[in-house]
């Protein structure tokens, strides 16, 4: 039985020391090239979620930039059968005045209609009527026998749209006793 020697032991040693060092070296070269390739796809994925951020951006405009174009499409298409009407009474030659009012009643009745159908609604508030500013515009005061700060007369009326105020009412008001 020989016994080693002190360099017998660190030379037995040595390759076994390096066996396991090269294993953790493996080790970090398979997660390196993992975590590369994770990389890669997740660059790709976010290229990815920006175009669809763009295309999705750019078509919000396309379809904003057509809804402004063509807002008023509809509202036009109602009143193409009143130009129609107003054409084919000014066509009429030797109309009598009773034809000419009563096409005319006839056309301001489809005004009205093709007006509330894109919901234009008249605000025409009636004598005794609270005054609201918000709704109404007083021209003036005037002595009156009803409650002060209500609605005397209608001098024009005035119109909603979509319960916004297009145009207020313009009225006199009671003046206050």
């Amino acid at each position: 039985m020989s016994e080693n020697t002190p360099s017998q032991d660190a030379a037995e040693a040595a390759p076994e020391s390096a066996a396991p060092t090269a294993a953790p070296e493996l080790d970090l070269a398979a997660q390196l090239a993992e975590l590369q390739a994770k990389n890669a796809e997740l660059a790709d994925l976010y290229l990815r979620a920006q175009a669809d951020v763009q295309n999705a951006r750019r078509r919000a405009d396309e379809e904003i930039s057509k809804a402004r174009k063509f807002a008023v499409e509809g509202f036009a298409d109602s009143l193409l059968p009143v130009l129609d009407s107003l054409e084919a009474g000014l066509a009429i030659p030797n109309a009598t005045l009773e034809q000419i009012r009563e096409g005319s009643e006839a056309t301001l009745r489809q005004l009205k209609s093709a007006l509330e159908r894109n919901k234009v609604i008249e605000i025409n508030p009636t004598a005794g009527t609270k005054f609201d500013p918000a709704q109404h515009q007083a021209i003036s005061m005037v002595p009156a026998e009803q409650e002060a700060n209500t609605v005397v007369t209608v001098l024009q009326k005035g119109y909603l749209i979509a319960e916004r105020v297009l145009r207020p009412a313009l009225v006199t008001v009671s003046a206050p006793k």
